[in-house]
């Protein structure tokens, strides 16, 4: 489902005459459907840079990164946000949305871009949140209101309310107490039992263990002056 194949990656930095920095090399990993895939490695060492890859936002120099048949690195925008609506979902450690829209609409736009009823969007994000433990007196708020447990909640719950193939999880527990934790945990699981491909950075060992297949220590995809 995710396939990285010899991807490469470097900075330029025009304020500094363009000098051209070399942050990876030969970074490859192969992500079935139904499995959960650690990128492990010191921090600098490229774990959000590969992520950011195979979400789009970054420009890979070289290589190949297959996401459900379209090649990311090479293909054009309304390309990859047709991907990002249908098929690759990714949750960050920041809420990033517009404000003064409530809680439950945004956590139910996924499905509407996809053309779900009104009705079936906000069924969905209100059984998220309520599972996710975000009290239904705040669902008609903005959460840029909100404390950071409860803003990573509902990018969680935005990011889960659409059944993706594939899923990047960049640190989904950190900031949470030992029952949203646990909930968080679960939703992952259930997203491996329905087949999707997650990639993830996991700093909580023990989420990491319990969810991962296997780990990809990104250090040896290290960038070579």
């Amino acid at each position: 489902m995710i396939d990285v194949q010899d991807v490469s990656k470097t900075f330029t930095l025009h304020n500094q005459g363009g000098a051209v920095i070399p942050v990876m090399s030969g970074a490859s990993l192969r992500v079935a459907a139904g499995e959960c895939v650690a990128l492990v490695g010191a921090s600098g060492a490229g774990k959000s840079t590969l992520m950011r890859m195979i979400w789009g936002n970054y420009l890979a120099a070289s290589g190949r990164i297959m996401v459900g048949g379209l090649d990311v690195a090479r293909a054009a925008p309304r390309e990859i946000i047709a991907l990002r609506r249908e098929t690759l979902g990714y949750v960050s450690q920041f809420l990033r949305v517009v404000p003064r829209v409530p809680t439950v609409e945004v956590v139910a736009e996924p499905l509407l871009r996809l053309g779900a009823s009104s009705a079936e969007a906000r069924a969905r994000a209100e059984a998220l949140l309520a599972r996710l433990n975000i009290p239904e007196r705040l669902w008609a708020l903005s959460p840029t209101t909100f404390s950071g447990g409860e803003q990573q909640r509902v990018n969680i719950a935005r990011g889960f309310v659409h059944g993706y193939p594939a899923l990047l999880l960049d640190e989904p527990t950190a900031s949470l107490d030992a029952a949203n934790r646990e909930v968080v945990l679960q939703l992952i699981e259930d997203a491996k039992a329905r087949g999707a491909a997650i990639v993830g950075i996991f700093h909580d060992e023990a989420a990491r263990d319990r969810l991962c297949d296997r780990v990809v220590d990104v250090t040896g995809f290290a960038g070579v002056a």
